[in-house]
Protein backbone atom coordinates (compact mmCIF):
# COMPACT_ATOMS: atom_id res chain seq x y z
CA UNK A 1 0.00 0.00 0.00
CA UNK A 2 1.66 3.55 -0.76
CA UNK A 3 1.77 6.44 1.24
CA UNK A 4 -0.14 9.37 -0.28
CA UNK A 5 0.93 13.04 -0.54
CA UNK A 6 0.03 15.86 -2.34
CA UNK A 7 2.86 18.35 -3.71
CA UNK A 8 1.84 22.02 -3.83
CA UNK A 9 3.82 24.75 -5.40
CA UNK A 10 2.23 28.42 -3.60
CA UNK A 11 3.91 31.43 -2.72
CA UNK A 12 1.75 30.95 0.71
CA UNK A 13 2.99 29.47 3.49
CA UNK A 14 0.05 26.54 3.98
CA UNK A 15 -0.99 25.75 7.37
CA UNK A 16 -3.86 23.40 6.01
CA UNK A 17 -5.51 22.53 2.74
CA UNK A 18 -8.56 24.58 4.15
CA UNK A 19 -6.77 27.76 4.42
CA UNK A 20 -5.04 27.62 0.43
CA UNK A 21 -5.28 30.83 -0.99
CA UNK A 22 -6.03 29.96 -4.27
CA UNK A 23 -4.58 32.78 -5.78
CA UNK A 24 -1.49 32.14 -4.51
CA UNK A 25 -0.72 28.91 -6.17
CA UNK A 26 1.99 29.09 -8.58
CA UNK A 27 1.65 26.07 -12.01
CA UNK A 28 4.63 24.68 -12.75
CA UNK A 29 5.33 21.41 -14.38
CA UNK A 30 5.78 18.24 -11.34
CA UNK A 31 7.22 16.23 -13.94
CA UNK A 32 10.27 18.40 -15.38
CA UNK A 33 10.98 19.32 -11.86
CA UNK A 34 11.53 15.08 -11.33
CA UNK A 35 13.07 15.09 -14.55
CA UNK A 36 15.68 18.10 -13.26
CA UNK A 37 16.19 16.51 -9.83
CA UNK A 38 15.77 12.46 -10.32
CA UNK A 39 18.12 10.90 -12.79
CA UNK A 40 16.52 7.06 -12.34
CA UNK A 41 12.77 7.84 -13.50
CA UNK A 42 10.92 4.45 -15.50
CA UNK A 43 7.92 5.45 -17.52
CA UNK A 44 5.30 2.98 -18.29
CA UNK A 45 2.66 4.94 -20.55
CA UNK A 46 2.07 8.30 -17.93
CA UNK A 47 3.10 6.41 -15.22
CA UNK A 48 6.46 7.94 -13.72
CA UNK A 49 8.63 5.65 -10.99
CA UNK A 50 11.48 6.93 -9.16
CA UNK A 51 13.01 4.23 -7.88
CA UNK A 52 16.23 4.13 -5.29
CA UNK A 53 17.54 2.22 -2.80
CA UNK A 54 14.49 0.69 -0.65
CA UNK A 55 12.43 3.51 -2.29
CA UNK A 56 9.68 4.28 -4.75
CA UNK A 57 8.06 7.34 -5.64
CA UNK A 58 5.48 6.91 -8.10
CA UNK A 59 3.60 9.75 -10.20
CA UNK A 60 1.95 10.59 -13.58
CA UNK A 61 3.34 12.63 -16.32
CA UNK A 62 1.77 15.73 -16.68
CA UNK A 63 3.35 16.38 -20.40
CA UNK A 64 4.81 19.56 -19.42
CA UNK A 65 1.42 21.05 -18.64
CA UNK A 66 1.54 23.29 -15.43
CA UNK A 67 -0.48 22.37 -12.64
CA UNK A 68 -0.08 24.31 -8.77
CA UNK A 69 -0.27 20.19 -7.24
CA UNK A 70 0.88 16.61 -8.26
CA UNK A 71 -0.66 13.42 -6.26
CA UNK A 72 2.40 10.92 -5.55
CA UNK A 73 2.48 7.79 -4.19
CA UNK A 74 5.37 6.73 -1.81
CA UNK A 75 6.56 3.30 -1.15
CA UNK A 76 9.29 2.89 1.88
CA UNK A 77 10.46 5.15 4.49
CA UNK A 78 13.35 7.04 2.64
CA UNK A 79 10.80 8.11 -0.09
CA UNK A 80 9.52 10.60 1.94
CA UNK A 81 13.06 12.10 2.59
CA UNK A 82 14.01 11.92 -1.10
CA UNK A 83 10.81 13.82 -1.64
CA UNK A 84 11.73 16.54 1.14
CA UNK A 85 15.04 17.04 -0.62
CA UNK A 86 13.19 18.06 -3.99
CA UNK A 87 10.18 20.23 -1.91
CA UNK A 88 12.80 22.61 -0.58
CA UNK A 89 15.24 22.88 -3.49
CA UNK A 90 12.11 23.65 -5.49
CA UNK A 91 10.21 25.65 -2.75
CA UNK A 92 7.34 23.44 -2.66
CA UNK A 93 5.30 22.20 0.20
CA UNK A 94 3.61 18.88 0.69
CA UNK A 95 0.20 17.23 2.08
CA UNK A 96 -0.11 13.82 4.00
CA UNK A 97 -3.31 12.59 2.66
CA UNK A 98 -3.65 9.85 5.58
CA UNK A 99 -2.77 11.83 8.44
CA UNK A 100 -4.31 15.24 7.24
CA UNK A 101 -1.64 17.30 7.88
CA UNK A 102 1.23 19.20 5.91
CA UNK A 103 3.87 17.66 6.09
CA UNK A 104 6.89 19.73 8.43
CA UNK A 105 9.58 19.92 5.94
CA UNK A 106 12.38 21.08 8.53
CA UNK A 107 11.17 18.12 10.58
CA UNK A 108 9.81 15.44 9.24
CA UNK A 109 10.00 12.74 12.04
CA UNK A 110 7.33 14.95 13.28
CA UNK A 111 4.66 13.30 10.70
CA UNK A 112 6.30 10.95 8.71
CA UNK A 113 6.71 7.42 8.26
CA UNK A 114 6.26 5.62 11.50
CA UNK A 115 2.97 7.90 11.80
CA UNK A 116 2.12 6.19 8.26
CA UNK A 117 2.65 2.76 9.25
CA UNK A 118 0.48 3.01 12.33
CA UNK A 119 -2.36 4.38 10.32
CA UNK A 120 -1.99 1.61 7.75
CA UNK A 121 -1.88 -1.15 10.70
CA UNK A 122 -5.28 0.59 12.01
CA UNK A 123 -6.76 0.63 8.36
CA UNK A 124 -5.83 -2.82 8.01
CA UNK A 125 -6.82 -3.70 11.55
CA UNK A 126 -10.35 -2.28 11.20
CA UNK A 127 -11.12 -4.25 7.72
CA UNK A 128 -10.46 -7.81 9.08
Amino acid sequence: MSWDVVLFNSSQKISSPEEVDETKLIPVSFSEIFKAHFKNIKQTDSLRSVEGKGFTIDYYDDDGEASTNALLHLYGEEAMFQLIILAIKNNLQIFDTALGEMIDLNNPAKNGYKNFQAYLAWVLKDQT
